[in-house]
Order: C-alpha cells, then structure tokens, then sequence
C-alpha cells in the first residue's frame, strides 16, 4: 500500500471513529449518549409520625394562652414602666414563693431580688419586664412580664443555678449550672402567646468544667 492510498483509509477510520463516539471531549457525553439516571437523596422519615412537630411545641396538644395576673396592679400609660416590679413578680404565683420577704439585691452573693430589666421581647414597641429572684439554696426563679389585651401577663418562668440571661435582639438566651457541671443555654422566642424554646445547649469544656 503506497503513502497517499494510506491517508483515505486513515481519514475513514477517523470518520468512524467520530460516528460511534461522538465529538464530546475526552470524559464527557457524546452526542446522543444518555445520561445516567440522577440518583434521589434520602428524606427523613419519622419514626413514629404521631410524634413528630415541631421543637419547642408542646407535646400532646398545645398550650392555652397565659392568663393575666389577678392581683397585678393595672398598666399605666407607659405599660409596665413606672409601676413597681416587685408588686407584679408577687402577684404571680409561681414566682411568689421565690420572693418571700427578700430584699432587693445591688449585687450577687446573698438572697434577694435582682434589679428589675426592661426589654422589648414581644416586638411591639413596649418594653417588657424581667424580673430574677436568688434563694438561699443556690437556685434562682426568672420570669418575664408583658402586656397583653390591657392585662399582666407572665410570658415566662424558669428556674436553676446560678441563672445568668442576656438578650439577643428579641430573643432572651439564660443560662443555668446543670448537676453534671455542664452549662445549659437556652434560648427564647416569642411566639405571639409566650416565650418558647428555639434552642437548647449543654456544653462542657475539655477539662470537664462547667464552660464560661
């Protein structure tokens, strides 16, 4: 076979070539080659559907709305400012037994009523109280005041040791001393009726302390 005869049949095999394969790029799809099938993700699936909501809600079915407090003095003009922030912590029952006789508090280290802290928590405007109360066992009551449809209302309680809050725009983050020397952060958000939990931490420190 002489040189020129070679290239027709060279330029054949090259035709070939590119009809059975395609002109696509080393690697890639040839023309009229399908794709491969795209695989679905795995979705979650409950366990037990009948328990499955929401975090945060209640378990069974959901929570009435809080009732105002029935001894609570009537708010002014400017809400709960100006009004006096132990009579409305001891017109809530739950924060009550927390008060006792307790004097107000300048500083940590002794029983009594931490100063009275005013946020907007609800978003609408006003701000709203937190009132914190320490007891000699070491444990500390928190509860937070709105109001609502003209009424006091307790929008939160809670309770541990050495209890520390701080607000995050809206939000009301406490933290507590758990018995196993973690720290608890949990977060609060208000859902148009109370202050729930979005969010709840524990967390240790690499030498087994309680974290800062």
């Amino acid at each position: 076979m002489t040189p020129s005869s070679r290239r027709p049949l060279a330029a054949v095999l090259a035709a070939c070539a590119l009809a059975a394969g395609g002109c696509a790029a080393p690697g890639g799809l040839g023309t009229g080659t399908p794709a491969p099938p795209v695989s679905s993700q795995p979705r979650p699936e409950p366990l037990w559907p009948a328990w499955t909501q929401a975090p945060g809600s209640a378990v069974g079915r959901r929570e009435p709305a809080p009732t105002p407090l029935k001894d609570a003095p009537k708010p002014g003009a400017k809400g709960l400012v100006g009004l006096d922030a132990t009579d409305i912590a001891r017109a809530d029952p739950r924060m009550k037994p927390y008060l006792g006789k307790a004097a107000a508090l300048l500083a940590p280290g002794r029983a009594g009523i931490r100063p009275a802290v005013y946020r907007d928590l609800t978003g609408d405007g006003h701000p709203d109280l937190i009132m914190a109360a320490d007891v000699p066992t070491g444990r500390s009551a928190l509860s937070v005041y709105a109001v609502v449809g003209g009424r006091i209302v307790s929008i939160l309680f809670t309770i541990g040791r050495q209890l520390t809050a701080e607000s995050i725009g809206t939000d009301l983050l406490v933290r507590i001393a758990a018995d196993d020397g973690s720290e608890q952060a949990v977060r609060y958000h208000w859902d148009g009726e109370r202050m729930t939990v979005v969010n709840d931490e524990r967390r240790f420190r690499k030498d087994g302390g309680k974290s800062p």
